[in-house]
């Protein structure tokens, strides 16, 4: 079912006993509100948000009949979305094993979230009482350097009681020196010309300019940005709230460092009932990430300066008017920096912001033309493109001429895993230009030595490289990438099997961009889960594979296994990279005989200032480790194992403690988990 904010993809009653509603889908507006009625009567439910998609949960009686699910909209209409009947047989044909992932969906009954380890961030009763444990008193510096922030605020015919808890939570700032500049665009609710009136006479620091015509949101920031006299200013809503020691934080990161133009803090959502839900726990800035989805949000506090050089906010672009000013600011300026903390409250209610609700057909339009924009800006030959599944977006990068991939991929025997590898890339692949440098590293067997003269007949662009050595994954693939004569690069385990035609045109369109360093892809187990989205820095020790076992059709936290991400690092069993780049940053390193070497080699990529990207629109399948077993298989290979793993902590100590693009309040034992204070 559609709504102009909401697509429901999925509507039903499951438990042949306990009756449990579930209900998935998608929305197009961060501050939709449901109504769940049942038999005529108002119920609570559970309502969790993982990106923009959505699941409302409900524990129900078998005495329950018809379920109706109502979206709240302008005005207070409520619009149907889903109507369900609560029926036994129903139950019994939709009986599944209910496994809730941590990033999709929650099931809060106490005895289910106590026997958890960790709290999910997703459901509201596991992030309050994550809040409840981590509700320290901040210990304040001395701040010698206390600029003036100028907070822009556009107002439309907001109610009073959320603008005055907005107003209220800036007056109520640690950090005091600040101004307020409200701009009403043309307000027709005399209640709030008259709220703003008052707080205009309460506090020298409150400054209103009052529109006579409505020019909508992004000429009104403008107006308020024209009112500023501070060095800094601050994106805020005229219905949200800010952190008490919001200011206090963003003056104390620029007393340690200047220069900072550009700082962003993680956010959450205040529900109707006056609860904190759904946070944001952002990455460091990541490029190639905020192409893909405004990550940023707010808070955002800007240097006046900047956001003047590249003219405010543009007029026309109303629903995407921050995205595309943030796009505009990071071609800018460097000097981008990350608070790690929840300074920023969104509140969750409809037709109480500045701006109108467009259409989500409307506001996929601007979002388009906002990326798009910036490729123009940057020279950059592409096209942004629309996630279906996720409703986050894309690059398809274009390139006039198809430059030389060399696809490296070492064997030891195991023909029939090999020649299933060959035989997806060549029939599979729509890129043209490659080569493939089989490196055959001491192969015994007969019907292997068949397939290499198979290839060998049938492929001018197949050939053979010959490792006469103990197993070195990374000499192996130094020794090739020598012979290769490929301008790119693609390290490819022998045990995988193509899925996506298009890999080699994607991954190479990100790999041609100037700041990119290792592009990596989504890797399946046989069974269609996830074994790779993406590589966590110090997660369960070294490292750790993002979404390991998750649905191929999850579209993970905020898009990550739908839409290209930053990332620490990408698995080497299927990567792509400049041959100009890999030789940058001197290979792989031949002291990681096994384990880590492409962990090691992601990190000199990042330590050179290269980002890596993660592009999970690619899919293979991987059977991972087919070839030569597991690096714990014995106690040989645990202690070399165990070796690799202290040669990684004594290289890489500081970013495996500190992962620029897995933020610090997540756990290091499960990805994007929040710990439980085991105090």
């Amino acid at each position: 079912m559609e709504h102009d904010s909401v697509t429901i993809t999925n509507c039903k009653v499951t438990g042949v006993i306990n009756p449990f509603l579930n209900v998935e889908g998608i929305l197009f507006d961060e501050k939709s509100v449901f109504d769940v009625v049942i038999d005529g009567n108002h119920v609570s439910f559970n309502y969790a948000v993982n990106g923009n998609r959505f699941a409302i949960t409900k524990v129900l009686s078998a005495k329950d009949n018809v379920i109706k699910i109502y979206l709240l909209t302008k005005g207070d209409k409520k619009n149907l979305v889903c109507t369900i009947k609560n029926r036994f047989l129903s139950r019994a044909k939709n009986k599944v094993n209910e496994v809730f992932s941590t990033y999709t969906h929650t099931r809060s009954t106490k005895n289910y979230i106590n026997t958890l380890p960790y709290y999910n961030p997703f459901s509201k009763e596991e992030y309050l009482r994550w809040l409840k444990e981590n509700d320290k008193e901040v210990e304040h510096n001395d701040l010698k350097y206390r600029p003036l922030i100028s907070v822009l605020i556009p107002v439309y015919n907001v109610s009073p009681k959320w603008l005055s808890l907005c107003i209220d939570s800036i007056l109520n700032q640690t950090y005091d020196n600040f101004e307020i500049c409200l701009v009403d665009d043309a307000s027709t609710n005399e209640r709030t010309i008259k709220c703003l009136k008052k707080y205009e006479k309460s506090d020298s620091r409150i400054k209103v300019k009052y529109n006579k015509e409505n020019g909508n949101i992004s000429k009104a920031t403008n107006d308020a940005l024209a009112m500023a006299k501070g060095e800094f200013v601050a994106l805020v809503d005229d219905d949200d709230e800010l952190d008490v020691d919001a200011f206090y934080y963003v003056v104390d990161a620029l007393n340690k460092n200047k220069k900072l133009d550009f700082i962003y803090t993680d956010e959450d959502k205040i529900d109707i009932d006056g609860k904190r839900c759904e946070p944001h726990f952002k990455p460091d800035y990541s490029p190639d990430t905020l192409l893909s989805l405004n990550y940023i949000s707010h808070l955002c506090v800007i240097r006046k300066s900047l956001m003047e050089s590249v003219g405010g906010e543009e007029v026309g672009l109303e629903g995407t008017q921050d995205y595309d000013l943030y796009l505009k600011l990071v071609e800018k300026t460097e000097n981008i920096y990350h608070i790690p903390k929840i300074l920023y409250h969104w509140r969750k209610i409809i037709g109480s912001t500045s701006m109108s609700l467009d259409s989500k057909d409307a506001i996929t339009e601007r979002t388009l033309m906002s990326i798009n924009n910036a490729l123009k800006r940057r020279n950059i030959s592409g096209v942004a493109e629309q996630d279906k599944k996720s409703m986050y977006y894309k690059i398809a990068y274009k390139f006039d001429k198809e430059p030389l991939v060399s696809i490296i991929i070492p064997t030891k025997d195991y023909a029939d895993i090999t020649d299933q590898c060959l035989k997806s890339i060549y029939d599979k692949t729509t890129y043209h230009n490659f080569e493939i440098i089989l490196v055959n590293n001491r192969s015994e067997k007969e019907e292997t030595f068949e397939m290499i003269k198979k290839y060998k007949g049938r492929y001018k662009n197949f050939r053979v490289v010959d490792a006469d050595m103990e197993f070195n994954y990374s000499k192996i693939n130094n020794l090739a990438i020598k012979k290769s004569k490929g301008k790119y690069i693609c390290l490819l385990n022998n045990d995988t099997k193509i899925l996506t035609p298009e890999w080699l045109n994607i991954m190479v369109g990100y790999a041609m961009q100037k700041h990119v360093g290792a592009v990596g892809a989504k890797l399946l187990y046989p069974d269609m889960t996830v074994q790779h989205g993406g590589v966590l820095l110090g997660l369960g020790g070294v490292a750790s594979h993002a979404y390991i076992g998750a649905s191929r059709e999850d579209c993970g936290a905020y898009g990550r296994l739908a839409v290209p991400y930053d990332y620490g690092a990408v698995t080497a069993a299927c990567l792509v990279v400049s041959k100009d780049k890999y030789e940058e940053v001197g290979g792989l390193e031949e002291d990681l005989k096994v384990a880590y070497n492409d962990v090691d080699f992601n990190l000199k990529l990042l330590k050179k200032g290269y980002y890596n990207v993660e592009t999970p629109q690619v899919e293979l399948m991987h059977y991972e480790s087919k070839s030569r077993g597991l690096d714990t298989s014995d106690k040989e290979k645990y202690a070399r194992f165990r070796s690799e793993e202290k040669y990684m902590y004594k290289k890489w100590r500081k970013l495996l403690n500190y992962d620029p693009f897995y933020n610090s309040n997540y756990s290091k034992r499960w990805w994007f988990v929040l710990e439980k204070n085991k105090s």
